[in-house]
């Protein structure tokens, strides 16, 4: 499960941007380490696999990785309005958070950015993908139930779409140190279908109804 080293920086790179069709749908992905390949091959990550199921299926869809190893939802929020003007994205997946809490940084302040950058989104035209994450017991059971919580409380409120735990299926599972690094905290490249697989239901749609 994640630790407090999650929280470390990663250096920024370029977003990563698979081929989009003329007049096709753009996703943008801002993210944190989970979604930025930290410590795995290039191209094996769950974003790079969510490029190769959209070929697979002849699906007429671009992908913008902005993910920054290490972000926060503030960090996110400084980032988005300046991606929403440059790559018009018709889908907003928002995966952020994770740090935030492993800094124990207030709740409020991480659901109030998340929030700020769905409005946005929305106010962009863009349909939005919240992300849920869930915290190892050593945080504390209330600080982890809550932290849960917001990411639906937020869906809910702004009527976005909610993958409810990102790493479902690797983090809760027996055996599970075996799907991370040696870290502990990032899944290997063999977890990332399964991340993928958590993701895919709920974006699928927001493309077919564009």
């Amino acid at each position: 499960m994640l630790g407090a080293a999650a929280a470390l920086a990663w250096p920024a790179t370029a977003p990563a941007q698979g081929p989009r069709p003329a007049a096709a749908p753009l996703i943008l992905i801002v993210g944190d380490s989970l979604s930025a390949e930290y410590g795995l091959p290039r191209g094996s990550g769950w974003v790079a696999l969510l490029q190769a199921r959209l070929a697979q299926q002849k699906i007429a869809a671009g992908v913008v990785n902005a993910s920054i190893s290490g972000d926060t939802t503030s960090g996110g929020r400084t980032r988005l309005p300046v991606l929403l003007k440059q790559q018009r994205p018709d889908v907003v997946v928002l995966e952020l958070g994770a740090n935030d809490a492993l800094r124990g940084l207030p709740l409020a302040m991480t659901y109030d950015n998340l929030d700020v950058m769905t409005r946005a989104a929305q106010a962009a035209g863009a349909k939005v993908v919240i992300v849920g994450m869930q915290l190892p017991p050593n945080y504390g059971r209330k600080y982890g139930d809550d932290f849960a919580a917001l990411f639906a409380t937020l869906a809910k409120a702004r009527g976005t779409a909610l993958v409810p735990f990102l790493l479902k299926g690797v983090a809760d599972v027996p055996q599970a140190e075996t799907l991370f690094q040696r870290d502990g905290i990032h899944p290997i490249a063999a977890a990332h279908p399964t991340i993928l697989a958590n993701v895919w239901p709920v974006l699928q749609p927001l493309l077919s109804k564009r």
